[in-house]
């Protein structure tokens, strides 16, 4: 699989620490956050592979923060893995019912953590495949909305890439 970002947003610095080093032995890149608006802003200006999302989190919770992602067309496909001590039945189903598309609890394994991010993604890149429109040496990837100039990253507009994919 190839090089993917992670947003790993918790308000623990151990726990982000701990996550992060985790997915950057696995190969991936990650960026993380302290709390759902720092969180919503990572997910917009970085257009992360994946969001690894805690459910307590200052200045919001991360199922508000799911929601508002789901609902939003730009970032609706991001995939969500929630990771939480909130470990009640009650809790899981309300996550996986709100949109998250897998749900960890703490405390968690490393290693199934970038097991269940593997196959969270590979369902993801498996429905997504062949998603991009090239136009010369221009590509736009249209979920993750990425744009690319001869193999390099371009930052594009919301209105560029509406704008493409109409």
């Amino acid at each position: 699989m190839s090089e993917s970002t992670v947003l790993i947003v918790d308000d623990e610095a151990a726990i982000r620490d701990m996550v992060g080093i985790t997915l950057d032995l696995a190969g991936f890149t990650s960026i993380s956050a302290a709390n759902a608006h720092d969180a919503h802003i990572s997910v917009i200006d970085n257009k992360p592979d994946l969001v690894l999302l805690d459910w307590m989190l200052p200045g919001g919770s991360g199922i508000e923060l799911a929601r508002r992602l789901r609902r939003d067309e730009i970032t609706t496909n991001i995939p969500i893995i929630m990771l939480t001590a909130k470990a009640s039945e009650d809790n899981k189903v309300q996550g996986l019912n709100e949109g998250v598309d897998d749900y960890v609890t703490k405390p968690f394994s490393p290693r199934e953590l970038v097991a269940r991010r593997n196959t969270v993604l590979r369902r993801i890149t498996g429905r997504q495949k062949d998603k991009a429109l090239r136009v010369f040496d221009r590509q736009l990837e249209t979920t993750s909305e990425r744009t690319s100039i001869e193999g390099k990253r371009r930052a594009s507009g919301r209105n560029e890439v509406r704008f493409v994919k109409f």
